[in-house]
């Protein structure tokens, strides 16, 4: 069941921004191809809950703009594995600005990935989800461990 909730301000306002236009770089050419499922730590933190007899949902949308990478319908969990880069880790994440004819973009986009993290932490958590977040780093260093963080 999709449920559609109005969408928070922060949000609604993307939605009519023209689109952006990018000035395609020999150094930014790498990152188009980039998977946004089934990644690499969304794997084995997915092996690591089967390993520990947990069954879940893949990519189950719970409300506009609310896509989980990993449910556990019946523990009410809803779980997301975000990319060090692109969620902006306290760790990992990018330190200094943006550089190059996109700097601006790349900034307002990353602002725009937070904001909808966010927006959908708060959508799960109103719909009655609990919901964990899980970094990139934390799973590709020990994926057990994180698997234990999620189902604990």
């Amino acid at each position: 069941m999709i449920v559609y909730l109005p969408m928070l301000p922060e949000v609604r306002q993307h939605r009519n921004v023209p689109r952006e236009v990018w000035t395609s770089t020999r150094v930014g050419r790498h990152l188009a191809g980039r998977r946004k499922v089934n990644t690499k730590p969304e794997l084995l933190l997915r092996r690591a809950l089967h390993a520990r007899g947990v069954r879940f949902r893949l990519h189950r949308q719970l409300a506009d703009r609310c896509t989980p990478d990993i449910v556990l319908p019946g523990r009410g969990l809803a779980v997301f594995v975000d990319g060090c880069w692109w969620h902006s880790c306290p760790v990992h994440g990018r330190k200094t600005p943006f550089t190059g004819p996109n700097a601006a973009l790349w900034e307002a986009k990353m602002v725009r990935n937070r904001e909808r993290d966010a927006y959908a932490t708060e959508m799960a958590e109103s719909l009655g989800w609990t919901v964990v977040r899980v970094w990139e780093c934390e799973v590709m260093a020990d994926p057990q461990a994180a698997a234990r963080r999620v189902v604990e």
